[in-house]
C-alpha cells in the first residue's frame, strides 16, 4: 500500500489545484513552487534521508513511520487556513513518500524470488497507479461537496482513511530476511525465511561489501539510474499527471470534462500497468523500455500536432491517453523493479534514495517550471520537446540498460559491479 498512498496523495493536488489558486489569490511562481511542487521537494528530502532509517532501522519500522506521516500530512492539509501551513503539511506528505520509495521497493525485492521479482516489484507501481486513478475518482466524486469552495478539505482530508489503515496493516509484516541477515539480527531465523522464498543458493554474507555507494565501484550503476530517472520525468508524465486538467481545458474542453478526462487518464495508466505486470517477468525490462520508448513518441509527437493545428479536443485526448499507455507499459513498469533490483543488498537502501531522489528532483523541476510554461509557452512547444528527449531515451535502452530479468540479485551485482581494482 506504500505505493498507493504515494501515488494518491501525489495527485489529489490535481483536483485543488485551480481552487487554491483563486481562493488564496496565489501568483504562478507561488502557485508552482509551494502549492504545486512542494509536496515533490518533500518527496526528495525523503528520499534523500530515506535511506538512513531503511538501513539502519530496517524496513518495516521505516515503513511505519511513512504511515504516520501520511496521516499528518492528510489532517494538516484539510485543516490548513494559510498557503504557508498547507503547503508545510504537503512537504511532510512528500517526506513519506519520498522515504516509503526506498523502504518499499527494498522490502518487496528482497523477499521475492529471482523468476518472479519483476512481477513481485510492479506491485509498488501497480498500487501507485492505482492510488492515481483513486485520486482522479476521489476529486471527481467530492468535487462541490461541502459546499462555500470548502470541497478541496474533503479532497485532501480523504487521504487519512488508507493511511491509518496502510499503519494498521503492516503491525503483521516481518522484517526483510535479506536485510536481517546483512545486519545479523535474528539471522537463524532470517535464514528459515529466506529459504521459504529462495529458490537460489545464495550466500548473502559472501557478497556484504564495506564500499560507499561513491566509492568508484558503483559507477556503471549510478550512470544507469541517473539516465533512467532523468528520462522518466523528461517524457512529462508529472507534467501531464499534475496539470491534467488544465491541458484538457486549454486542448478545448470544459472544466467538468476536463476533471473527467483527468479519470479517463487514470484508467488507462492502471490498465497497462497490468499489462505490464503480465509482461515484465515474461519478454523482460529492455522489451518494455522499447514499447514505451517508441509510444512516447509517436503520442507526444502527436499531442504536439493537435495543439499546434488547433485539432478537436478529442483528438488530444486520444494521444495523451497513448502516452499514459506507453508510459504504464514502460517506464512506469520498469523503474521501480529495475532500481531495487540494479544495487546490491549491502548499499540497496543508499541506492534507492540516490534514484528516487534524482528521480523527485526531476519531477519537482518540471512541475515547478510547468506551473510557469503552461501560461507563458504554446503548449505544442513542450510535447514536442518531450517528444524529442524520448528520441534519446530509445538509444539509452539500446545500448547502455542491461537487462536484468531472472537473474538472481546476487549474480546482478557480480555482472554489473565494477572492482575496484579495476
Amino acid at each position: 500500500m506504500a505505493g498507493f498512498l504515494f501515488g494518491f496523495d501525489s495527485v489529489l493536488i490535481s483536483g485543488v489545484n485551480l481552487p487554491i489558486k483563486q481562493l488564496w489569490n496565489l501568483s504562478d511562481w507561488f502557485h508552482g513552487a509551494f502549492i504545486i511542487s512542494i509536496s515533490l521537494w518533500g518527496t526528495v528530502v525523503g528520499a534523500l534521508i530515506g535511506g538512513y532509517p531503511t538501513d539502519r532501522w530496517g524496513r518495516k519500522p521505516t515503513l511505519l513511520l511513512v504511515g504516520v506521516l501520511f496521516s499528518v500530512s492528510a489532517l494538516g492539509t484539510a485543516l490548513a487556513a494559510s498557503p504557508y501551513i498547507f503547503s508545510f503539511f504537503r512537504f511532510v506528505g512528500g517526506v513519506a513518500a519520498g522515504t516509503g520509495s526506498i523502504a518499499a521497493p527494498a522490502y518487496i525485492s528482497e523477499v521475492s524470488m529471482a523468476k518472479h521479482r519483476g512481477k513481485l516489484g510492479m506491485l509498488f507501481q501497480f498500487n501507485l497507479v492505482t492510488g492515481i486513478l483513486m485520486a482522479f475518482f476521489s476529486n471527481y466524486a467530492l468535487d462541490n461537496v461541502g459546499g462555500d469552495g470548502e470541497d478541496w478539505r474533503w479532497m485532501m482530508g480523504i487521504m487519512l482513511v488508507p493511511s491509518l489503515l496502510f499503519t494498521v496493516l503492516l503491525l503483521g509484516i516481518v522484517e526483510s530476511p535479506r536485510w536481517s541477515i546483512i545486519k545479523g539480527k535474528n539471522t537463524e531465523e532470517a535464514l528459515e525465511i529466506l529459504k521459504l522464498i529462495s529458490a537460489e543458493k545464495e550466500n548473502l554474507l559472501q557478497h556484504t561489501s564495506q564500499a560507499g555507494l561513491f566509492s568508484g565501484k558503483y559507477n556503471r550503476i549510478l550512470l544507469i539510474v541517473f539516465l533512467m530517472t532523468f528520462f522518466n520525468q523528461f517524457s512529462g508524465i508529472s507534467f501531464i499527471l499534475f496539470y491534467a486538467p488544465e491541458i484538457f481545458e486549454k486542448a478545448g474542453f470544459a472544466t467538468g470534462e476536463s476533471l473527467l478526462g483527468a479519470v479517463s487518464i487514470g484508467v488507462v495508466n492502471l490498465l497497462f500497468t497490468l499489462a505490464g505486470m503480465y509482461l515484465i517477468d515474461r519478454i523482460g525490462r529492455k522489451k518494455l523500455m522499447y514499447l514505451g520508448s517508441i509510444g512516447y513518441i509517436v503520442s507526444l509527437a502527436m499531442v504536439a500536432c493537435g495543439f499546434y493545428f488547433g485539432l478537436p479536443a478529442s483528438f488530444t485526448l486520444i494521444f495523451v491517453l497513448a502516452f499514459i499507455a506507453s508510459h504504464s507499459i514502460g517506464q512506469g513498469a520498469v523503474i521501480w523493479v529495475y532500481m531495487a533490483e540494479i544495487f546490491p543488498t549491502s548499499i540497496r537502501s543508499y541506492g534507492q534514495a540516490w534514484g528516487s531522489g534524482l528521480l523527485n528532483i526531476f519531477a519537482a523541476i518540471i512541475t515547478l517550471v510547468g506551473a510557469v510554461l503552461i501560461n507563458s509557452l504554446a503548449p505544442w512547444m513542450m510535447f514536442a520537446c518531450f517528444a524529442a528527449l524520448m528520441v534519446l531515451q530509445l538509444l539509452f535502452t539500446a545500448f547502455i540498460m542491461p537487462e536484468t530479468k531472472g537473474v538472481p540479485l546476487e549474480d546482478l551485482e557480480t555482472k554489473l559491479v565494477t572492482s575496484s581494482a579495476q
